[in-house]
């Protein structure tokens, strides 16, 4: 059975929450952009985690058989983007995090506030 957005996004962000991810952000960019249903955006204090966020939404997602269309910057944890269709995650080093203000960038968008 394929996960809705919803679910999707639901799968996710526990996902990110499970490995203590830092001041995460579901922006809903449905009516604004054609990339995705919805962005999560969250950090990790130190590579080390930024990849176990990573490596935990990529497990739940294989879990449950959703497609990962990309998969980027694992190597430098310093983003890793995580295309996962209707749901892009990105995760960031809390420093990259500040300077990339993506946050700002889709302002447009609503905070998803629950899921």
């Amino acid at each position: 059975m394929a996960l809705n957005p919803e679910q999707l996004l639901q799968m996710t962000i526990d996902a990110a929450e499970s490995i203590k991810a830092h001041d995460l952000v579901a922006l809903d960019l449905r009516g604004i952009s054609l990339v995705a249903d919805y962005f999560v955006i969250c950090h990790g204090n130190s590579d080390t985690q930024v990849q176990s966020i990573a490596s935990e939404v990529r497990k739940r997602a294989h879990d449950a058989d959703v497609v990962i269309r990309g998969m980027e910057g694992v190597n430098a944890a310093r983003w890793i983007l995580i295309d996962l269709g209707d749901v892009v995650v990105h995760i960031f080093h809390r420093d990259e995090r500040e300077y990339y203000n993506i946050e700002r960038l889709w302002s447009d968008a609503k905070v998803v506030e629950k899921v």
